[in-house]
């Protein structure tokens, strides 16, 4: 299972360029595999990561993740090949729906059908990806175009946020995997992996990646930390997407948290490694002074026991 960490989310995803490239070069050091950005109300995810591939040598960029709906297909399909030729390489594309409450009420755009607005976007954004040409006729897309993007490195994977079984078939059918986000280790047992693999098996590709984000904090005071978590985390229990995962686990956020001692942290990443998680995406959460230091250093060190 391969180790990734969750960079710019101290302050609420506020954090300047500067602090998020010094968390990416930190996270190298350490040996962290990948670096995850979101896509908030801030910073540019795809621009500073390819920042951040000059300034860095070995580390992989993700998104987790890049909102569909405000970006054509095309446009995003040039950002994407930009960042791979800006990293050598070394970019993913974490892609998701985003929710109603941004993407219509925020942004007046329709979120009617999003399942088929994502089936579509994928045929678009697939082939752009492996530097193909595409040729599409679509309800929401229409699109007959080729990028061409020196020194990108092709294809480029591309990870679906997915947690409904209708998107868990989508991404299965025609990206490389998910990545998710307040889904607990039973979830992803009964429900995200095995629906993603059979779609994936049907279509005839290898097995897909299951990039896991949680929360996760090495403390001792394990009460102290959850109240943390169950303030600033709350929302979640009230997004449709989120809501259904927790009620699926029969969790709250602060429960789905991975919270405890080295040796409490150690037994729940090697459950995720032993039901078929092949990426975790680590957000140290920053309950106390010290926290994410200590919590970023625990979890780089249980990479060798992980490989």
């Amino acid at each position: 299972m391969k180790l990734g960490y969750m960079c710019g989310m101290d302050n609420n995803g506020i954090a300047s360029i500067d602090e998020i490239l010094q968390e990416i070069k930190t996270a190298e050091a350490l040996g962290y595999e990948q670096a995850w950005m979101a896509q908030v109300f801030s910073t540019d995810a795809i621009t500073l990561l390819s920042i951040a591939g000059r300034e860095t040598e070995n580390i992989r960029l993700g998104t987790a993740v890049t909102p569909s709906y405000p970006r054509h297909p095309t446009a995003l399909a040039l950002q994407v090949l930009t960042a791979s030729a800006a990293t050598q390489g070394r970019f993913e594309l974490g892609l998701g729906l985003s929710h109603k409450l941004v993407i219509e009420d925020m942004y007046g755009i329709s979120y009617a059908k999003p399942a088929s607005h994502m089936n579509e976007y994928l045929q678009v954004l697939m082939p752009l990806l492996r530097g193909e040409a595409c040729g599409f006729n679509g309800d929401e897309f229409r699109v007959h175009a080729q990028m061409n993007v020196p020194d990108a490195k092709t294809p480029v994977p591309v990870l679906v946020a997915a947690l409904g079984s209708k998107m868990l078939e989508i991404a299965g059918r025609l990206a490389d995997g998910t990545t998710t986000w307040m889904t607990g280790p039973k979830t992803l047992e009964s429900h995200i992996i095995p629906s993603i693999t059979k779609a994936a098996t049907a279509a005839g590709k290898p097995a897909p990646r299951i990039v896991a984000g949680f929360p996760i904090v090495l403390t001792q005071d394990v009460d102290a930390a959850r109240a943390r978590i169950a303030k600033s985390m709350e929302m979640y229990n009230h997004l449709p997407s989120y809501q259904r995962m927790l009620e699926m686990e029969g969790s709250t956020p602060e429960d789905v948290a991975m919270v405890g001692d080295e040796q409490a942290l150690r037994q729940q990443l090697q459950h995720l490694k032993d039901i078929g998680v092949t990426d975790f995406n680590a957000f140290c959460v920053p309950v106390d002074k010290n926290a994410l230091e200590r919590t970023m250093q625990f979890v780089a060190s249980e990479k060798g026991a992980l490989s």
